[in-house]
């Protein structure tokens, strides 16, 4: 099967590198020619243009910043679809919008599948992120093979949009989870603890997460650099409450949250690295969140495996 990737940014970049790194056969395109001139000397293929890719590939994959990327992209190579072919959108976007290319793409006789990753960029370098996919089985069968070159666990999640629903809620509590991490440090360390100390009672309890787990390293060395940065955080978060909203679910955290991300936006920057919203709270307290020994980068330390799908726990049947 011939690849085409578009977006090679902070991770579309290194979900493709697990593409080239494992031979498989890969034409990329982006803004910046020479992310594509890296590639190329990798041993992927330069693809021209979005609508090129789409006449010369079986399957081009869409890595992009936001909605409006999305369309313009896909808006281009819609003239060359044709059956057979396959759009596989794994940025992370609103899921209406996701359902109304996928659309366009099935009118012409492609497939179309919405394939968003979670896990964090450190594991998307190393082919061990999880990957949603929302399309056809028989159109998910067809891609496996690719998306467990890209990932370890893959989770086929039904009809197109699924994906895309369940991507944005998990960045939901993703950064619910940070934010609440970032209180929990400050408060032990004003108590007096230990934060090497507190960072493990925090690993080993009921109250861990894969927030904790990977940013609070990067809090407590004073790194605050995850690759994520604020604009994406508030695109994400914002993508969920606007679920809420249509389906008239009364939140409560999730406004408190946004409001909480565009004070830090406002404090250093709309594209400041995440992780800097613990500078609210010591600028608050005066109080350093660090601690010696912490990394300063996020290193996936598990090693390489082919990826798998993950079978849905369903009752027995009678």
């Amino acid at each position: 099967m011939k690849i085409g990737f578009i977006g090679l940014g902070n991770v579309g970049g290194k979900l493709a590198g697990s593409l080239v790194r494992n031979g498989l056969d890969v034409a990329v395109h982006d803004l910046d020619a020479a992310l594509v001139g890296e590639f190329v000397a990798r041993g992927a293929k330069a693809g021209g243009s979005p609508a090129q890719m789409m006449q010369d590939c079986d399957a081009v994959i869409t890595c992009l910043p936001s909605p409006a990327a999305s369309d313009a992209v896909v808006t281009e190579m819609l003239p060359h679809v044709q059956p057979g072919k396959i759009w596989m959108e794994m940025s992370t976007t609103d899921v209406e919008e996701v359902k109304r290319l996928g659309a366009l793409v099935a009118e012409r006789g492609g497939e179309a599948v919405d394939c968003p990753v979670s896990g964090g960029c450190h594991r998307a370098d190393t082919g061990n992120i999880s990957i949603y996919a929302g399309c056809e089985r028989e159109t998910f069968d067809r891609i496996l093979p690719v998306l467990t070159t890209m990932g370890r666990r893959i989770l086929h999640v039904g009809e197109i949009g699924n994906s895309s629903t369940l991507k944005v809620m998990t960045n939901y509590l993703a950064n619910l989870n940070l934010l609440a991490v970032m209180e929990a440090l400050t408060v032990m360390k004003a108590c007096g603890m230990d934060l090497g100390m507190t960072y493990e009672a925090i690993s080993m309890s009921s109250g861990t997460s894969f927030a904790h787990e990977t940013e609070s390293q990067l809090i407590l060395s004073g790194s605050r650099d995850v690759n994520f940065t604020m604009d994406l955080v508030m695109k994400d978060i914002g993508l969920f409450q606007t679920l809420a909203d249509r389906h008239d679910v009364p939140l409560e955290l999730s406004p408190l949250m946004i409001e909480m991300m565009k004070d830090g936006q406002r404090r250093y920057g709309e594209r400041a690295q995440s992780d800097r919203m613990i500078e609210r709270l010591e600028e608050a307290t005066g109080l350093s969140i660090t601690a010696p020994g912490f990394p300063q980068e996020l290193i996936d330390d598990e090693p390489e495996e082919p990826g798998h799908e993950v079978v849905v726990r369903r009752a027995a049947a009678e």
